[in-house]
């Protein structure tokens, strides 16, 4: 093996002879310190040797000419610069090939942390593997804040702003776990603001309520048809009413306790005559511990409303109108009545006022008959002056 000095230039690095078996080395006269050795397989690749803690390290640069004379001098001073201040570059090259990549940390996330504390584990598991896959190969550590912001716009631009919010919110929980347990000591999406969203206030309007009601009755499938009653009826989240069983209703105070909801309480739902008549219906022939079963589903209960939803919306000629807003109409229609913010709160079970607050705007009739009520109250005076 020969140890040569010579100045390392694209054209000398270019003709240096390949031996037949084992390594040349050759040192770099214009930056000492730089050395490359060529193989009998003629790969030619930059290196420095340093003593670290007492310790023989070879440093591995790059392969030339995919690295350039000029950028392999670069790395080696940057690399020496590490050195002198205390750090080992291939204690740093170890630990980047041990980093978890996105895909295997969010098996581990999904694993330890959705499945088991959170309720929407399963829009994690479908969500974040449509959007961030093609990230997965990637160390959590090279995923950058330029590109994250750039995937939000996107999202944005393909999917609208809500979901764009949503997979950032996803990817910030990740990496905040990361952190956590230590695979990450950075969040790449700090610092990037979500789009301001606007709340949903659509309900069923009054002009629209006969046609519904007329639809839901024609729908074929009964638990379909049972199930958008009891949302209505209840104001109940559609998760918890789709796992609704028979041991949380008591029919002698007509209560639904709800063992565990959005917020991690259980919430007792009164239950009006009308939706214990439909759920004492299904009692007399229940086939399950489910109150709407399925023998489709893997869980036992009605899994997939949607296209029930679309059969009874396409009939009444209703547009724009989702499932979660026969929740929202529940609620508008107890405002439309005059109940008061807090009963409404306390029906729909919100932890606080700020969910229950869009009731306040969502119909002007209370408003309007208030104040006509009012400058009624004031004429009347008035005539009872004038008289």
């Amino acid at each position: 093996m020969s140890n040569k000095e010579i100045n390392f230039t694209k054209k000398n690095l270019e003709n240096l002879f390949i031996p037949e078996k084992g390594r040349d080395v050759y040192k770099d006269t214009g930056e000492k310190g730089l050395s490359l050795y060529v193989t009998s397989n003629g790969v030619k690749t930059f290196f420095l040797r340093k003593r670290i803690e007492g310790k023989d390290e070879k440093i591995i640069i790059g392969n030339f000419p995919d690295l350039s004379v000029q950028n392999a001098r670069d790395e080696f001073i940057k690399i020496r610069s590490m050195i002198a201040k205390g750090m080992n570059p291939n204690d740093i090259k170890r630990a980047s090939r041990e980093e978890y990549t996105l895909g295997q940390f969010f098996e581990e996330y999904m694993r330890r942390y959705s499945k088991v504390y959170k309720k929407s584990w399963e829009y994690d598991e479908r969500e974040i593997p449509k959007f961030l896959s093609h990230w997965f190969h990637r160390k959590l550590s090279k995923i950058t804040t330029p590109e994250i912001r750039k995937l939000h716009e996107d999202i944005r631009a393909d999917n609208g702003l809500y979901q764009a919010n949503r997979m950032l919110e996803r990817i910030r929980a990740m990496y905040n776990k990361a952190i956590e347990w230590e695979y990450a000591k950075t969040n790449p999406s700090n610092g990037i603001k979500k789009y301001r969203e606007k709340k949903r206030d659509r309900f069923i309007m009054p002009n629209e309520i006969k046609a519904f009601f007329e639809s839901l009755e024609m729908e074929e499938s009964d638990v379909a048809k049972d199930y958008f009653k009891i949302l209505l009826f209840t104001g109940a989240r559609k998760t918890n009413v789709l796992a609704m069983r028979w041991e949380e209703i008591d029919f002698d105070r007509n209560i639904w306790r709800i063992p565990e909801t959005k917020n991690g309480d259980f919430q007792d739902v009164s239950l009006i005559t009308y939706a214990v008549e439909i759920l004492k219906d299904r009692f007399r022939k229940r086939e399950s511990e489910w109150v709407f079963p399925s023998k489709s589903s893997k869980e036992g209960y009605f899994k997939d409303p949607k296209k029930a939803w679309s059969r009874i919306l396409k009939r009444a000629g209703i547009e724009n109108l989702r499932i979660h807003d026969l929740r929202r109409t529940l609620g508008s229609y107890q405002a439309i009545t005059g109940a008061s913010l807090s009963i409404i709160g306390k029906s729909l079970g919100h932890k606080s006022m700020d969910s229950t607050q869009i009731y306040a705007r969502l119909y002007d009739d209370p408003i309007r008959d208030s104040m006509e009520n009012a400058i009624s109250k004031m004429l009347s005076y008035k005539v009872d002056k004038d008289e």
